[in-house]
């Protein structure tokens, strides 16, 4: 069996005081030490998607699908806009969709308010039409309000980490059982 699961976050967000940053960078800390948890952080710098580019040309959108293939799993945290997936989430999906980046490859979706469920059932449409794995059981609303909006007022309640640690051991299970 292997030692370490390697699991790539990345959060639909570009704001510097995203709560779903903040939940992905709280997933990192709670994660137990057989879980590493690696945040994708250059959102910001994916270009707007072409399909006349291939992907091999944009370094950073090949490393990252290289990343995505060598990982074991991928954590998915994007806020809701007009009733959707922030458009820079889309717009790396829709960079990723013709290559086997999220083929068979475990994927939760954490979703950082409750009121957000238009933007949680669209990525998960998205998932299923690239073949993603979604682990329905692991991905899991927590509801990042109010005095709870930063990674380390996250970290202080424990009814949170208690949820984002039950969503790791879920799809750890859920993952290995992918796997067989």
């Amino acid at each position: 069996m292997k030692q370490t699961i390697h699991l790539i976050a990345i959060s639909g967000s570009l704001r510097s005081a995203s709560c779903n940053t903040a939940l992905l960078r709280a997933v990192q800390a709670v994660a137990p030490s057989q879980i590493k948890v690696t945040l994708f952080e250059q959102l910001a710098q994916v270009p707007p998607f072409n399909p006349d580019i291939d992907i091999e040309t944009v370094p950073l959108l090949a490393q990252l699908r290289d990343q995505i293939i060598a990982a074991d799993g991928v954590l998915l945290a994007s806020p809701e806009y007009a009733h959707g997936v922030s458009g820079v989430m889309k717009n790396l999906l829709d960079w990723l969709v013709n290559t086997p980046a999220f083929v068979n490859k475990p994927v939760a979706t954490l979703n950082a308010s409750p009121r957000a469920h238009h933007a949680f059932n669209s990525i998960r449409e998205t998932l299923t039409m690239m073949s993603a794995q979604w682990l329905e059981a692991a991905s899991i609303t927590v509801p990042v309000i109010g005095e709870t909006t930063t990674t380390e007022a996250i970290l202080r309640n424990p009814l949170l980490c208690a949820e984002l640690r039950q969503a790791l051991t879920v799809f750890t299970k859920l993952q290995l059982e992918t796997v067989d």
